[in-house]
């Protein structure tokens, strides 16, 4: 299963052809600069495979996000995280920086959350997100998340949770 296409993305499985493309996001400074570091290409490889094993289990997982003439965006998509000992299903995206600030990371973030809600049937959705990440702060309250508590674990990796409640219609 994979969200829809929007108006301007086009959502698929994560596979090992995409290892150049995942590699050049995740190692990219920009891109990671709120996670410890950037990915190097083994970790990169190693993303792939999380991913495939996510589909594999779950159904769903990040998925590569590309425009409709299939030019790589980044990644987006649903992932099981472990939030101060409870499991809870996260909506994540990384996007390239040329193409960031044109609503692509909210479109698709958007789509992901309807479809945990209408295919998943998922009640609750969150985004994990540094405090001091602002764009990405941005996507997740364009697509109606509120800041529901800051995380007090390890100070060198402070996170906030912002979570939002979805309806089933």
């Amino acid at each position: 299963m994979l969200p829809p296409d929007t108006p301007r993305l086009h959502f698929r499985h994560m596979a090992p052809p995409d290892l150049p493309a995942m590699a050049d996001l995740l190692g990219d400074p920009e891109v990671m600069r709120f996670y410890p570091a950037p990915k190097t290409r083994e970790q990169a490889a190693s993303w792939i495979d999380w991913n495939q094993r996510n589909y594999a289990e779950y159904g769903h997982g990040l998925w590569i996000i590309e425009t409709i003439s299939g030019e790589f965006v980044g990644d987006c998509g649903l992932t099981w995280q472990d939030v101060n000992g409870t499991r809870r299903l996260e909506v994540g995206y990384h996007v390239l920086p040329h193409w960031q600030g044109q609503g692509l990371a909210t479109e698709a973030a958007a789509a992901c959350r309807d479809f945990a809600r209408d295919r998943l049937g998922a009640e609750e959705l969150i985004a994990i997100v540094h405090p001091e990440n602002r764009a990405s702060t941005r996507v997740a309250a364009k697509i109606g998340m509120d800041r529901e508590n800051k995380d007090r674990g390890n100070d060198e990796a402070v996170r906030w949770v912002l979570s939002m409640s979805l309806v089933l219609a």
